[in-house]
């Protein structure tokens, strides 16, 4: 499958989904105008890859610095999505975040509670 990439915007992350090495990077913002049209097409290459992937090792680069309640709920789809497909592969999200970051850290250990199969590392950055 083609990676897919997209480049960030005021208002809309980085997507540098990596296909062909396994690995997924969400970097940036996410506040955009309307979350489930910027993330639909997203989740929906997403879940095509996943469908093809057996024995994988996939590994997701997380650095959001900020994001609003609509894009949550599209980060849940994009978790979710991961977390099923951890049933035959070993996903492993590395979450990135400012260490002094409360909401982040939060939102990191709420994603790690839900989603038991896919692998969490907190990964806090100085600033």
């Amino acid at each position: 499958m083609e990676n897919l990439f997209i480049a960030a915007t005021a208002t809309s992350p980085e997507i540098d989904f990596r296909f062909d090495e396994n690995v997924l990077s969400l970097r940036g913002e996410s506040y955009p105008e309307n979350a489930a049209a910027f993330y639909a097409p997203i989740i929906e290459r997403l879940n095509l890859w996943l469908k093809d992937c057996e024995n994988a090792a996939i590994t997701v680069e997380v650095t959001l610095t900020y994001f609003n309640s609509s894009s949550t709920k599209m980060l849940f789809s994009v978790f979710d999505a991961l977390d099923r497909a951890a049933a035959g592969n070993q996903v492993q999200v590395n979450w990135y975040r400012d260490e002094e970051d409360e909401t982040i850290l939060e939102f990191g250990e709420e994603l790690q509670t839900d989603f038991t199969a896919i692998k969490f590392n907190d990964c806090p950055v100085a600033t």
